[in-house]
């Protein structure tokens, strides 16, 4: 997230070979190369205990010592991860409220990820997130956010940072709504709130209303040319079948159209800003999105204060997955 001739014309050949900003490529089909079920997860992914931010109040856990308090829990078919909900804070203690925050042990670059997710978290002061990046190394090797938001206000956000320079068209083929166009972020900017974002147009994409729905499914394809995430809600009859029944292969081919699309141009070169990336999802608390706009979302005391002294209102702060299928 940052000779003329015959060079000329290999040059204008490849701008030409570079998709339209309103055209979505399809029909390559990826093949089914993990299917993240329940325990599985334990198997894939780490539990990550990144330091608290200035502005968070969240201490992520061990996988040993989520699973002890149950902040972690999984069986044959389901997988949740949750915030602690039972714990009042000492305002004066530098240690925040738990949570759990997992990354994929492998990296992908070319890949669709299918997300059946049936509950996220919810609740003022949260700040849920499904994304993939190289955290090791920040934003230089760019950072994708597939689904993020804060306090549980409607819509979702989808957004791509980019390390170089990155400006995309505000009219593509999405049925999102560009907030944001120019992708190029730095390490101190990548926090959610910049970035070339693209908010959902359905309420059912995020908070209480998806999961009173019942979730839904998220997908990203990522490939060398652009990069699309769709939605469909659970109760969507027009969710492909390879996407709702786990198939071992699955194609874009005949999709509609996707929630957001970040398309490789002249003016943003995906593969140049864009390398291998880790599947991170995890559950903030306050920090510099959810904790900015607080007030505005209706939320009472201040962020910090809140998380403190209300554990019970983090009973709904989980992620519940019923699949997370990885194709290459």
């Amino acid at each position: 997230m940052p000779s003329i001739s015959s060079v000329a014309l290999s040059a204008l050949a490849c701008l030409l070979a570079l998709p339209t900003a309103d055209a979505v490529p399809t029909g390559t089909t990826y093949k089914l190369t993990q299917n993240n079920v329940g325990t599985s997860f334990l198997q894939n992914f780490k539990w990550e205990t990144t330091p608290n931010s200035p502005t968070g109040r969240v201490a992520y856990t061990t996988q040993q010592a989520s699973l002890a308090s149950n902040l972690t829990y999984a069986n044959a078919n389901t997988f949740i991860m949750r915030v602690d909900h039972t714990t009042t804070l000492n305002s004066s203690s530098t240690v925040g409220r738990q949570s759990v925050r997992i990354k994929s042990n492998a990296q992908y670059g070319t890949h669709m990820a299918v997300f059946d997710i049936r509950h996220m978290p919810q609740g003022c002061g949260t700040w849920p997130a499904i994304w993939e990046a190289d955290d090791s190394v920040g934003i230089v090797n760019g950072e994708l956010d597939i689904l993020e938001g804060v306090n549980s206000l409607s819509p979702s956000y989808t957004t791509l940072h980019t390390p170089g320079s990155c400006t995309l068209s505000a009219t593509r083929s999405q049925t999102g709504t560009a907030v944001y166009n120019n992708c190029s972020s730095s390490a101190a900017q990548a926090s959610g709130n910049n970035g070339c974002s693209v908010s959902s147009t359905t309420s059912n994409s995020f908070g209480p209303t998806f999961n009173s729905n019942g979730g839904g499914w998220y997908v990203v394809e990522r490939n060398p040319t652009s990069i699309s995430v769709w939605f469909w809600a659970r109760n969507d009859k027009t969710v492909p079948t390879a996407v709702s029944s786990g198939a071992s292969s699955i194609s874009t081919t005949g999709w509609k159209t996707p929630l957001a699309y970040f398309p490789s141009s002249s003016t943003c070169n995906l593969s140049a800003n864009m390398k291998n990336h880790n599947i991170i999802i995890n559950t903030m608390l306050c920090g510099s999105w959810a904790g900015s706009r607080y007030a505005a979302s209706g939320c009472p005391s201040d962020c910090i204060s809140y998380v403190n002294a209300n554990p019970s209102a983090f009973v709904n702060a989980y992620w519940e997955f019923a699949a997370l299928r990885i194709y290459t």
